[in-house]
C-alpha cells in the first residue's frame, strides 16, 4: 500500500516535471520471471525514481548505502524494498555487500526484479563509464536462469523543467546459473565475459559520443532534421545514434565537410524546434487562468531554479534532482503561507478554497505555457524553409555514403537507414 501510494505521488511529480514521458521495448520485459535491469545513470535520484514509477513491473533497486540514512530519501528507498550497496568511495565497509548480493538473489529466486546501475555512480560523461561487475556476479550466482534487460534512460535536456524522458528496454541477455565458491562468487572469467556483454547491450540503448561538443552538435542537427514532425522519443534516440555514426564518418573521411555542415547547423536557432506536439487550440481558452497561476508560482519557480543551479555546483546531473526536491518542499510551503494569510485577513473557508485552487492554477499555467511554446515553435519552423532543407539534404547524403561504405565492408554491418 505504501509503495503504491509513493509511486503514485512520484508519477504525478514526474508528469509535472517532464512534458513527455515514453517507454520503449517493454515487450522485452517478462512479467513473471526473474529480471535484472542494468541501467545507465545520467541523472542522479531522478533515474531510480523514474524507473521505479514507470517500469512495466515492480522493481527493487540496488542503491548506495548513504541514501538510506537521508530522512526523506531513505524512507522512499525502504518503501520500494531497495537494497543498500556499500562502496569504498562512501567511506563505508564493503563487507556488507555479501548480504547485499544475498538479498538481491533472494528477490530473483522469488521471481522478482531488481535494478542496478552497473556504472557505479551518476555522471554527465558523453560515454558510459567502465561497468562494475555486480550485475554479472548476482546473475551468475542466483542459482536460477535470469534475464538481464539493458535499460537506457534518455533525457532530451536532463536539467530542464518540462523536457522529455524515455526509458528504453533492450533485448534481454539470458544467463544460466553457474557453480559458486564458498563465498558465493562465480568464476571470474564468466563474470568478466558477462560484464562485457552487458556493456555492449547497454551501449545499444544509450546515446554516446566522444565529447560533449559532439553530442551538442548532434542534438542540434536532429532537432533541425525532425522539425515539424511528431517524432517518438525512441525514434529521436535512434536518429541521434545514427548521427553519431555519421559524425564519426565525416571526422575520419572528410573533416572539411564536417566543418561546413557544423557551421550550417549552428546558424539555425534550434531552441524552439523541439516542440513536436500537435497544437490544441482549445487550450488557449485556459490562458487567462494560466496567467493567474503563473503570476502566483513564478517567484518560487525562479527561486528553485537559482538554488538548484548554485547548490549543484559543477555536478550537472544533480540539477534536476534538486529542482524536484525544491518543488516538493517550496511550493506546498508557499500554498500554505498564502492560505494562512488569507485566513488571518479574510475567512477560513476562503483560505481553504485558495489552498485547493493554487496547485490547480499552477498546472493550468503549465498547460497554457506549453501551448504558447508550441505556437511559437510552429511559427519559427515556417521561417526555416530552404535552410532546413539544405541541412536535411546534406545529412541524408552523408547517410547514403555511410550505408554504402558499410555495405562494401565485410567486417562491419550495414548502418541503419533513415538518418
Amino acid at each position: 500500500m505504501i509503495r503504491r501510494s509513493v509511486a503514485a505521488i512520484i508519477r504525478i511529480v514526474a508528469k509535472v516535471f517532464f512534458r513527455r514521458i515514453e517507454l520503449a521495448g517493454i515487450e522485452h520485459v517478462r512479467q513473471s520471471a526473474p529480471v535484472i535491469f542494468a541501467v545507465n545513470h545520467p541523472n542522479a535520484l531522478i533515474d531510480p525514481l523514474f524507473l521505479l514509477s514507470f517500469a512495466p513491473r515492480s522493481v527493487s533497486f540496488l542503491a548506495k548505502a548513504p541514501l538510506f540514512r537521508m530522512p526523506l530519501v531513505g524512507r522512499v528507498a525502504r518503501a520500494f524494498d531497495s537494497i543498500p550497496v556499500y562502496r569504498r568511495q562512501d567511506n563505508v565497509s564493503t563487507a556488507g555487500n555479501r548480504e547485499t548480493f544475498a538479498r538481491a538473489r533472494e528477490v530473483l529466486q522469488r521471481g522478482g526484479a531488481i535494478a542496478i546501475f552497473p556504472e557505479g555512480t551518476t555522471h554527465s560523461d558523453p560515454r558510459l563509464r567502465e561497468l562494475k561487475t555486480g550485475a554479472a556476479r548476482i546473475a551468475l550466482g542466483a542459482s536460477i536462469r535470469v534475464s538481464i534487460v539493458p535499460t537506457g534512460l534518455y533525457y532530451t535536456a536532463k536539467q530542464t523543467f518540462r523536457s522529455s524522458a524515455l526509458a528504453y528496454f533492450g533485448s534481454p541477455i539470458i544467463v544460466d546459473p553457474e557453480p559458486v565458491d564458498a563465498n558465493g562468487e562465480p568464476r571470474q572469467e564468466s563474470v568478466e565475459k558477462l560484464t562485457d556483454a552487458i556493456e555492449r547491450a547497454l551501449a545499444d540503448v544509450t546515446l554516446q559520443a566522444d565529447s560533449h561538443a559532439a553530442l551538442e552538435l548532434i542534438a542540434r542537427a536532429e532537432r533541425i532534421f525532425s522539425a515539424g514532425e511528431d517524432v517518438a522519443l525512441a525514434r529521436e534516440l535512434e536518429l541521434r545514434r545514427q548521427f553519431v555514426a555519421g559524425y564519426a564518418y565525416l571526422r575520419e573521411h572528410d573533416p572539411g565537410r564536417l566543418t561546413r555542415l557544423e557551421s550550417l547547423i549552428r546558424e539555425v536557432d534550434v531552441e524552439r524546434l523541439n516542440r513536436a506536439q500537435r497544437i490544441q487550440p482549445t487550450r488557449l481558452l485556459l490562458a487567462p487562468i494560466g496567467i493567474v497561476g503563473a503570476a502566483i508560482h513564478w517567484p518560487v519557480y525562479r527561486l528553485i531554479g537559482f538554488l538548484a543551479t548554485h547548490l549543484s555546483s559543477k555536478e550537472d546531473e544533480m540539477v534536476a534532482t534538486l529542482k524536484v526536491i525544491g518543488g516538493l518542499v517550496l511550493y506546498p510551503l508557499m500554498w500554505i503561507a498564502i492560505a494562512v494569510a488569507i485566513a488571518v485577513f479574510f475567512t477560513l473557508p476562503l483560505a481553504i478554497a485558495v489552498l485547493i485552487a493554487q496547485p490547480i492554477l499552477g498546472y493550468v499555467a503549465l498547460i497554457a505555457a506549453d501551448t504558447f511554446e508550441d505556437i511559437a515553435a510552429r511559427l519559427h519552423h515556417r521561417d526555416l524553409g530552404a535552410q532546413q532543407q539544405r541541412i536535411r539534404d546534406e545529412i541524408l547524403a552523408v547517410a547514403r555514403e555511410l550505408n554504402a561504405t558499410s555495405t562494401l565492408s565485410s567486417s562491419s554491418p550495414a548502418a541503419p537507414s533513415g538518418a
